[in-house]
């Protein structure tokens, strides 16, 4: 694959088709657990393992399944994967697998993971399919802790509490606390606070777009005018 195919893939997942601000996939876990950012992290990370994981195994057997079970098979794997990480942070970093709960095994039903499995994965290469599950897993997991910081930081006052959850003993005095005696904002920490967060966050990459669009018009409008001074007078005035 050419290297500028593997930008678009990087742009995609970043930016341009982001699963969170532009697909609009995986709402409920992104909704649900991000009142803070290690929780926002510890689900980013998993759903980027798995991704890059499934969209791997998915692209190894794409010549070897029939369009019959093509689909179950991809959720086998996916599933496969989901409890893999189950397992692994069981065993590394329980306290924040219990806060997580159920979302961890719902990754299986995130329509990001399956829908790159099939859109992606299963109709390329190993390397580009893995490059793609890491971009869109970035993507994802850079949406998980804008939500989780915005929400922790007016919710609570802080940001990165609990870090030691996930990075352990090392990570406990990674704790900032922005807003001394800060009484709280429970309305961020509440399910509409998250919709109201993600509403802001996308607005606002809304208006990015707009603007570099804008942007882009104003110079392809220029570049007709001065082509025709460089015709008429033989140099750029």
């Amino acid at each position: 694959m050419a290297d500028a195919n593997y930008k678009k893939i990087t742009m995609d997942g970043l930016w341009n088709n982001n699963p969170a601000t532009v697909q609009i996939l995986g709402l409920c876990p992104l909704l649900a657990v991000t009142g803070s950012v290690v929780n926002a992290m510890g689900l980013g990370l998993a759903t980027l393992v798995v991704l890059m994981g499934s969209n791997a195994c998915v692209s190894l057997i794409r010549n070897y399944v029939t369009d019959a079970v093509r689909l179950p098979a991809f959720v086998m794997i996916i599933a496969a994967m989901v409890t893999v990480i189950e397992m692994l942070m069981q065993a590394y970093t329980f306290e924040l697998y219990q806060i997580l709960g159920i979302f961890i095994p719902l990754i299986v039903t995130n329509c990001t993971v399956l829908g790159r499995a099939d859109a992606f994965a299963s109709k390329n290469g190993v390397l580009p399919a893995m490059v793609d599950g890491m971009m869109m897993g970035a993507g994802f997991l850079v949406v998980l802790l804008l939500l989780g910081g915005m929400r922790e930081l007016i919710g609570q006052g802080t940001l990165f509490a609990n870090m030691q959850l996930l990075f352990g003993p090392v990570a406990a005095n990674w704790e900032i606390d922005v807003i001394h005696n800060y009484g709280g904002f429970l309305l961020a920490i509440l399910p509409p606070g998250a919709f109201l967060g993600l509403g802001l966050i996308i607005a606002g990459k809304n208006v990015i777009d707009k603007r570099l669009k804008d942007a882009q018009k104003a110079r392809a409008s220029d570049e007709p005018k001065v082509s025709r001074r460089v015709r008429t007078t033989g140099k750029v005035s």
